[in-house]
């Protein structure tokens, strides 16, 4: 028994004495909180990522030991546990030898086994760090962090939708799809783009927080927008087509005679393009006046009956 007990010991000291620090594998100080640990993952990811060095296994098999030293220590009960000693650098179970070295653990129950029915003290005390099958019960399979970006995206992408390539913390680049509509504060979640999984666990998301830029000539109000729309004195009087270039495209817009400045004209779905019902332009008409001198003008005006016709103010 005592050969077969000592064999046993030696297995699992020795497991225990190799057990890998995850606080040196990303190179912080057991006393990091945990902002600087994401700090340092993120510098080595950008380093050690497979899609930055590919075909390298050493650094494939490094990249993979930084994130899971990152998923340990970035779960608050895990590194508690595991600063304790209850649990290895994998999330595996550490006995917990009790005082008088190895004759006084796991009370009586266990010392009876070992003496009597299994004649092997150690396969007692492992029993339960162990699978039935023999191999050591891990860290499961764990969820990658999700990772929180800003972009500003441009006002006229926001409001009739578009792509855009953006570069990931770790190096990758991807196409973003802006869905029309979009508006300052909602978040777009880009499906398994965060920080790896751990054990064969599935990535975590990115997520993208959006400011929209403003726009020198366009207002949005909700799903509609306004516009400025510049008339000479001409137009105002008799009417006409007048181009105006909408958030969508240039278009052409009917101004009817006897038109004021501020008058409101629409532009049916020429808005944000929502689905199904697009948002519509709203047109406010402001008249200029020529900015030199016309006698002409001047003279029409003087002898103009309608000069002196009452005017709201």
């Amino acid at each position: 028994m005592g050969e077969k007990a000592n064999a046993k010991a030696i297995t699992f000291s020795k497991g225990l004495h190799l057990s890998w620090d995850p606080y040196a594998a990303l190179g912080v100080p057991k006393s990091s909180s945990a902002e600087d640990i994401r700090k340092a993952y993120r510098k080595l990811a950008k380093e050690l990522h497979p899609d930055v060095r590919p075909n390298d296994k050493a650094t494939e098999e490094r990249f993979k030991r930084v994130t899971a030293a990152f998923n340990l220590l970035t779960d608050a009960p895990l590194r508690a546990r595991f600063d304790r000693g209850e649990i290895d650098a994998d999330g595996n179970e550490r006995p917990q030898f009790q005082p008088g070295g190895f004759g006084g653990f796991a009370g009586a129950g266990a010392g009876a086994r070992a003496r009597g029915q299994r004649g092997d003290v150690f396969e007692d005390l492992f029993d339960g760090l162990f699978s039935r099958g023999g191999g050591a019960r891990g860290f499961g399979q764990q969820r990658g962090e999700d990772v929180r970006y800003r972009m500003e995206v441009d006002f006229l992408d926001a409001v009739n939708g578009g792509r855009r390539r953006v570069t990931m913390s770790d190096g990758r680049s991807l196409d973003l799809a802006i869905p029309a509509g979009l508006n300052s504060g909602q978040t777009l979640r880009l499906k398994g783009q965060g920080l790896p999984g751990v054990g064969g666990g599935p990535a975590g998301d990115a997520l993208v927080e959006i400011t929209v830029g403003a726009h020198p000539g366009f207002r949005r109000e909700g799903d509609d927008i306004r516009m400025d729309l510049r008339i000479s004195l001409a137009e105002a009087v008799e009417g006409g087509r007048v181009p105006v270039q909408t958030p969508s495209g240039a278009v052409t817009l009917s101004v009817p005679p006897s038109s004021n400045s501020g008058d409101l004209l629409k532009l049916r779905g020429k808005g944000v393009q929502t689905r199904p019902t697009p948002g519509d332009l709203l047109v406010r008409l402001m008249i200029v006046l020529p900015r030199k001198d016309d006698a002409e003008l001047k003279d029409f005006v003087k002898d103009w009956s309608g000069r002196k016709a009452d005017v709201q103010r």
